[in-house]
């Protein structure tokens, strides 16, 4: 990990593309399930506040590894909440393209 400023950007970034794709799935698609779409908006965005919050405050900060163990596990996490949202998300399209 580069550093932590980079691990917020990341977290920042990852969660607006999952929010726009979901904005895109309410405006594009007729038959829609907004409240469905909104929940993966909500869900998202509170995993956003927890993972930011992780980040500006870690455990251990004595021992390297135990920083660096922790930072890999908050990336593991985001990656974790944004493949469901998508997964999620894609079950929705699903559902409304056919």
């Amino acid at each position: 990990m580069a550093s932590v400023r980079n691990l917020k950007k990341d977290i920042d970034y990852l969660v607006s593309l999952v929010v726009v794709d979901c904005f895109q799935y309410v405006t594009y698609f007729k038959e829609v399930n907004k409240e469905a779409a909104y929940k993966i908006v909500d869900d998202i965005l509170s995993t956003r506040d927890e993972l930011r919050a992780r980040v500006n405050h870690p455990d251990g900060k004595d021992n390297p590894k135990l920083i660096k163990n922790y930072y890999q596990d908050i990336a593991k996490d985001l990656m974790q909440s944004c493949d469901n949202a998508y997964e999620e998300l894609g079950k929705l399209v699903e559902k409304s393209a056919s």
